[in-house]
């Protein structure tokens, strides 16, 4: 695990209806950076979406349906975990999960199955200057987007 960075798993409640499924509050523990905007993002088949963080704030990533890869890099110069890359894989037929990525963790994802609807919250508001962005190949990080589901 990536120092920081918190997976969740979620409680769902199913019935003949449907399912209902709690996936952050306000009074979670981990939850104590706040709130600052709720986003959702579609994302087709096939696609990366790499490499992407913040400098400040924190972010809550679910993925509501379809199938993410995700990886997450720290590029933390003080962190115990400073250049580790970490793997999970959230959505349809996993353990609904959410997960937290602190400030200074970048990540992306692959849609291996879908369309995936990605919602996130983060504790503040869309700031260009808060934004972390490198390229999804890039050669510190090494991850290979393009190779087969290695997480069992």
């Amino acid at each position: 695990m990536i120092d920081g960075v918190i997976v969740r798993t979620l409680v769902t409640h199913s019935d003949d209806r449907g399912f209902f499924r709690e996936v952050i509050r306000s009074t979670d523990a981990a939850f104590a950076d706040g709130f600052g905007q709720l986003s959702h993002s579609l994302v087709y088949p096939g696609v990366v979406k790499a490499w992407h963080g913040h400098r400040v704030q924190s972010q809550w990533t679910y993925a509501a349906c379809g199938l993410l890869k995700v990886a997450m890099y720290d590029t933390r110069a003080a962190s115990p975990t400073r250049g580790v890359t970490m793997e999970l894989l959230l959505g349809d037929h996993h353990q609904p999960s959410v997960c937290r990525l602190p400030p200074g963790v970048v990540h992306g994802y692959r849609c291996l199955a879908g369309p995936a609807h990605v919602m996130y919250v983060t504790s503040g508001v869309y700031d260009p200057a808060d934004e972390l962005r490198l390229p999804h190949d890039d050669p510190s990080i090494g991850y290979d987007w393009t190779r087969g589901q290695s997480i069992r």
